[in-house]
């Protein structure tokens, strides 16, 4: 598709130009030398080790974000369908710290990922059989943020209970949302994750596309409800596990980008993945660049980045469909 390969060209300008944005003071053509591997050590090191992974972090987590929220969309034939705003994310965050808090987050251990993907498939099971598929805005968001609010709770309590100031800044940058100091070993690891949850969405396609049409056309068609929805719910629940696992919670990229492109695939809730997961990885490196670039004293987290852009689209979008609802 056309917009598609738009959008994997930015996708690729902006994370060379990623690149470039950082507190050391590299110049352009340093970063140039740093990118085709000739320039000095300390510059294919700032490069190569620091700011690439970061930026493909980003990508990576935004793009499946996008992906699960287009699923999701796509299911429950909700356009305010997304991890974050479902409390999926919050689920999952849950889940990695309860994960820390325990101590399981040591270097290659799976504690973390294992328990990030089992709260979020836990919470997109809950949400599923208490809202169900074409359940109402209201019932949807309800639902929703009962999850993230018992979640919430949940995370405040081990913030209180945190045993010494180090678990407590790791209970903090989770809850919040970075990338930052992100390896290529924390890519590689969860990227097999990333691949499953995408390979279960995409075989969900044909089935979200059909039951668009009504139960009975799908039906005909020979589509399986129950498959396409247990696609649907491993498969959200991997891109969202696992994104929370290497960045912590991130907001609203998964409602903001199929909600921008569905008009360009006339609303086909197949031809909306590839797009929205482009989308949505494109908007959370630009929102990353912004985070380590703005002038601020302290690094500005990249899930409050996210949100402070998302929220208020995620508000207009409620409040479109709301008018046009009545």
């Amino acid at each position: 598709m056309r917009i598609s390969g738009v959008l994997l060209v930015l996708c690729l300008l902006v994370l060379a130009v990623s690149a470039l944005a950082g507190t050391a003071p590299l110049g352009l053509g340093d970063t140039a030398s740093a990118m085709f591997g000739q320039g000095s050590s300390a510059a294919n090191t700032i490069v190569w080790e620091i700011r690439v992974p970061r930026a493909v972090a980003a990508l990576g987590v935004g793009a499946a974000l996008g992906l699960a929220g287009a699923a999701m969309q796509g299911l429950l034939q909700n356009p305010l369908a997304e991890p974050g705003v479902l409390g999926v994310s919050a689920f999952a965050s849950l889940g990695a710290v309860i994960a820390i808090y325990f101590g399981l987050a040591g270097a290659g251990s799976l504690g973390v990922p294992v328990a990030a993907i089992a709260f979020a498939l836990l919470a997109v099971v809950i949400l599923l059989f208490a809202a169900g598929r074409g359940a109402n805005t209201v019932t949807l968001l309800l639902v929703g943020v009962g999850l993230s609010s018992f979640a919430g709770a949940l995370m405040a309590l081990a913030l209180n209970l945190a045993p010494n100031p180090w678990s407590l800044s790791d209970l903090v940058n989770w809850m919040l949302g970075t990338v930052a100091n992100r390896s290529w070993a924390d890519v590689g690891g969860i990227m097999p994750v990333w691949i499953a949850g995408v390979v279960a969405v995409l075989l969900a396609g044909p089935g979200l596309r059909a039951q668009s049409l009504g139960d009975e056309t799908a039906a005909t068609l020979g589509v399986d409800p129950v498959r396409t929805r247990w696609l649907v719910i491993v498969g959200t629940s991997l891109l969202a596990g696992g994104s929370v696992a290497i960045a912590g919670t991130i907001g609203f990229v998964g409602i903001v980008a199929p909600h921008a492109v569905r008009p360009f695939v006339r609303h086909d809730p197949q031809r909306i993945l590839l797009p929205s997961a482009l989308l949505a990885g494109l908007l959370l490196v630009l929102a990353d660049l912004a985070a380590r670039t703005l002038p601020f004293a302290q690094e500005l987290k990249l899930g409050v980045a996210a949100a402070l852009f998302g929220a208020p689209v995620f508000i207009w979008i409620a409040t479109r469909l709301g008018s046009v609802s009545r």
